[in-house]
């Protein structure tokens, strides 16, 4: 599955909030946060036009496809509860999302690249999916390697965001656990959900 490869600043100005989370992406926001674009008219936002800058958020700061987002989307409208909070809770367990969550990278780019290289591994077995679901139980650690183990000891040591109580991370060993599966307080990504259910089910 392709992912975002572009200017990362203009991502974060076009959708008005953080949604990639790198230095560079953070500061062009922070300097200038409207969107890009010279003689920028202030238009009214129709619906449509609202209702697809949340659904961008979602796919950026989730590194997804049109394709994949409506195949979560699909899965969310068949489990019990509220769909919107159910294709969040989705999008919070696929393991790329994980590992950034969990304290081994800064981004979640980052986190997709490490694991598309394989450095990582669930329960033992090496896996190169960013898009697997963890389940309660799974523990995901680094492949053993001196040379990664050195890598992401680095990274590991770097000042992280507040942890999330459904994830634990041992920074020492390398290791971080799926205690429970989150729930959609623990999805930090600011969005109308309801907005966003009613363009995906047109």
């Amino acid at each position: 599955m392709g992912h975002y490869t572009g200017p990362k600043g203009r991502i974060n100005r076009r959708l008005g909030g953080i949604i990639f989370e790198d230095a560079g992406a953070r500061k062009a926001y922070e300097n200038r946060d409207f969107p890009p674009g010279m003689h920028q008219r202030r238009r009214k936002v129709t619906d449509y036009g609202l209702a697809l800058t949340e659904k961008q958020k979602i796919k950026y700061y989730y590194g997804l496809r049109d394709k994949k987002l409506r195949s979560y989307f699909d899965k969310a409208k068949h489990i019990k509860g509220n769909t919107g909070e159910n294709l969040m809770v989705l999008c919070e367990r696929r393991l790329d999302n994980v590992v950034r969550r969990a304290g081994f990278c800064a981004t979640r780019p980052q986190a997709r690249q490490g694991i598309v290289h394989g450095h990582f591994c669930v329960n033992g077995k090496k896996l190169d999916r960013p898009s697997y679901l963890v389940r309660p139980g799974d523990t995901i650690t680094i492949r053993n390697r001196p040379n990664l183990k050195k890598l992401y000891a680095e990274l590991a040591e770097a000042p992280r965001q507040e942890g999330t109580g459904w994830l634990s991370f041992d920074v020492s060993g390398l290791e971080a656990q799926v205690a429970a599966l989150p729930t959609p307080d623990d999805v930090s990504l600011p969005i109308d959900l309801n907005v966003v259910v009613a363009f995906l089910s047109r």
